[in-house]
């Protein structure tokens, strides 16, 4: 089931602003696409002109290539153009850049698609789907490059990779004209059929465009805009034998789909040069309509402790560091869900890092306490024992008449602060306690340090919820491990009762009864690196991994979680925020959470 779609801003609200939201409202107060027309779906110039006026005041995308499952940095860019286009009374469409067929499957298709939808976007408007795919467009790329070719802007270069490379140039050396350039357009229109028919091999010519050999930016430098690849594609199968180029690819996209603002990031920013050229051409020659899309650039998300280099997160997946796409240590959409992020947690901290021009580092930090942040008046509380020992109350039977005696003690499901006025508050959580129960194992010290409040011979503390207990010792086994926790329990001090505080107890510690404890699985998940930088500068990030990354304990667990289902999320009291794992909770009847964070902060503290 997918989170709802986030809601619209209502009169009051404010958003920080940004140049991105400075260009958009320029445009808008300008009326720079104000005369656009849409016909209802993507189309050259004379199918938008049969349209009628654009409902949509802008039109953005998020335009992914199906070659990957999505990380942290695209959640960025969908909160970004996804929420940009609902804030301006616009809309976003998805797509797929699927014109690598090597690279890409139906199954990373399908993982964006879900991942879109669990942040909590969509791509229908007024009763329209805007999910579009670049192949789709490969009829209109082909017609667009024969235009192209006629009106003496591209050629096609037979120079082998190595020779258009060494002529290319460099930063401080103009590149050198290929001895192909010079074909009229005839001769060039020809050859590139031949291209498209299959008589040539793969490799043996590539399609160029005709700019400038001697430009100081090198990707104006008549870059290729077709290659031969016999590749079987995912959506069009073996129609094609010729593929688009992603920098020719992506301007003609944005300009069939009436794009207003194409936002990519840093690193396209050089690209920007050839992204206008083409359109410029392109309307000109009547094909595309007028005014072209406009790319404008931010910077990507870089984050501490985590790579989203697609290369190496598959390394991680094909060596088996990780336990595939969805491992909750990834930095994967797939992953974050796993772990127990929300949609709203990552919607609030895509605000708050903001959008910029210039490249900086976001600790990782930020992205914990925006869960911290959405968790803590959602997230239902529950008592967990993670390194259990047995505490046994040695006057149970003197004090209630028998050892089998247990009574309910009740929590609220969340705190008082938590529940907002008006709203309902949650039933209370209900749990038994008896004679023996569990208690963490660093609440006991036989002989305690300095300023230890828990359990020690002859200290009293609160079984919280519970009754006040007085501890008289403990016992142990050969080698000297604690293997049971002595106490006494003091009669007429069980919480919400009037004599309550009749005892004064120095702490109170978290436990559950042995009578109706469940035995879970909890997953102790960290960070996947100890560098906060673990690929900069060449490093092996290899060796930057966490050893400690992944603690699996067997633990007990209070019993209101036996109603849990995968995906709800809880705080374990003192521990933190845990989430039943999606994949494995309940599967034969097996209970298994993941520690999504702390309560706070405390890495490498």
């Amino acid at each position: 089931m997918t989170s709802p779609a986030a809601p619209a801003p209502t009169e009051g609200d404010t958003k920080a602003s940004n140049f991105l939201r400075q260009i958009i409202e320029a445009d808008l107060d300008k009326g720079t696409y104000a005369s656009r027309r849409w016909a209802g779906s993507p189309g050259d110039a004379a199918h938008q002109a049969a349209g009628q006026p654009d409902p949509a005041k802008i039109r953005t995308r998020f335009p992914p290539e199906p070659n990957g499952y999505l990380h942290v940095g695209h959640a960025k860019s969908i909160c970004l153009n996804f929420g940009l286009a609902r804030d301006y009374g616009g809309i976003c469409h998805l797509r797929f850049d699927d014109t690598n067929p090597e690279k890409e499957s139906t199954e990373f298709v399908n993982s964006i698609v879900d991942a879109v939808q669990w942040l909590g976007f969509s791509w229908e408007s007024q009763g329209s789907n805007h999910l579009y795919q670049a192949s789709d467009y490969f009829g209109f790329m082909y017609r667009a490059a024969e235009a192209l070719i006629e009106g003496g802007h591209a050629y096609v270069d037979e120079q082998s990779a190595d020779d258009m490379r060494a002529n290319r140039g460099d930063f401080t050396t103009p590149g050198k004209d290929s001895p192909f350039r010079g074909r009229t357009p005839a001769e060039n229109l020809a050859r590139f059929r031949e291209m498209r028919d299959g008589k040539l091999a793969d490799g043996a010519a590539v399609l160029r465009a005709k700019i400038d050999m001697a430009s100081p930016n090198i990707n104006l430098r008549d870059p290729a805009i077709y290659r031969i690849r016999r590749a079987t594609h995912h959506h069009t199968g073996d129609t094609w034998c010729i593929y688009p180029m992603y920098t020719y690819a992506h301007p003609i996209e944005d300009a069939l789909e009436q794009i207003t603002h194409s936002f990519c990031t840093l690193e396209f920013e050089d690209q920007r040069p050839f992204y206008d050229w083409l359109l410029e051409r392109l309307t000109e020659a009547s094909l595309l309509a007028s005014p072209p899309p406009r790319q404008y650039e931010f910077a990507r998300l870089n984050l501490t402790y985590v790579i989203t280099s697609k290369r190496k997160l598959a390394q991680l997946v094909n060596e088996k560091r990780v336990a595939g796409w969805d491992d909750p240590r990834m930095p994967t959409i797939v992953g974050l869900r796993r772990r127990g992020y929300t949609p709203d947690s990552i919607q609030l901290f895509a605000e708050r890092i903001g959008v910029t021009k210039s490249d900086s580092w976001i600790d990782y930090s930020v992205l914990e306490g925006c869960l911290r942040e959405d968790l803590e008046n959602k997230a239902h509380r529950a008592m967990a024992v993670l390194d259990p020992v047995k505490l046994v109350m040695t006057n149970w039977a003197e004090v209630f008449g028998s050892d089998a005696h247990t009574e309910d003690c009740t929590q609220p499901a969340l705190p008082h602060s938590a529940i907002a006025e008006g709203q309902t508050p949650p039933p209370d959580r209900v749990f038994k306690i008896g004679k023996e129960v569990w208690i963490e194992r660093e609440d006991f010290e036989e002989v305690p340090p300095k300023g230890y409040k828990r359990l020690f011979p002859g200290n009293v503390v609160r079984l919280k919820g519970g009754y006040v207990i007085e501890c008289t010792g403990c016992a142990k086994d050969a080698n000297g491990q604690v293997t049971e926790v002595h106490a006494k329990v003091i009669a007429n001090t069980k919480s919400g009762t009037p004599g309550a505080d009749s005892v004064k107890a120095k702490a109170a510690i978290t436990w559950v009864a042995a009578v109706d404890a469940i035995a879970a699985e909890v997953r102790l998940y960290d960070r996947l690196f100890s560098d906060p930088h673990p690929d900069a500068g060449g490093k092996d990030f290899l060796s930057a991994l966490n050893p400690n990354s992944l603690k699996v304990v067997q633990a007990w667990v209070e019993p209101s979680l036996a109603s849990a289902k995968p995906d709800d999320k809880f705080q374990f009291e003192r521990h933190g925020y845990f989430v039943a794992d999606r994949v494995d909770h309940g599967v034969g009847g097996k209970a298994v959470f993941n520690r999504v964070t702390g309560l706070k902060d405390s890495w490498g503290k």
